[in-house]
């Protein structure tokens, strides 16, 4: 298994891109960090582009675990999506 740490070396733009439909982005954010809450991103509305932009700007906003298998993902903890990805 290789783990990563996302708030050390976030993942690219590019490939936020190619893992994150344009519709609903906002459900691959991190609600419970504590810059979704100071941001109250709950309550707004964000485009595709927003959600990167922001996940790029702070690392902790991304949805983990982020499971990657070629070009499949998983955001957030999910064992019925990983056993979708095996």
């Amino acid at each position: 298994m290789v783990t990563h740490d996302l708030a050390k070396d976030p993942p690219s733009r590019d490939l936020l891109e190619k893992l994150i439909p344009a519709e609903d982005a906002a459900s691959y954010l991190n609600a419970r960090s504590p810059a979704y809450k100071e941001r109250d991103l709950g309550t707004k509305s964000l485009t595709k582009r927003q959600v990167i932009d922001l996940m790029l700007e702070e690392p902790n906003l991304i949805r983990r675990p982020l499971v990657l298998r070629g070009t499949k993902a998983v955001f957030g903890f999910s064992p019925e999506q990983y056993e979708e990805l095996i």
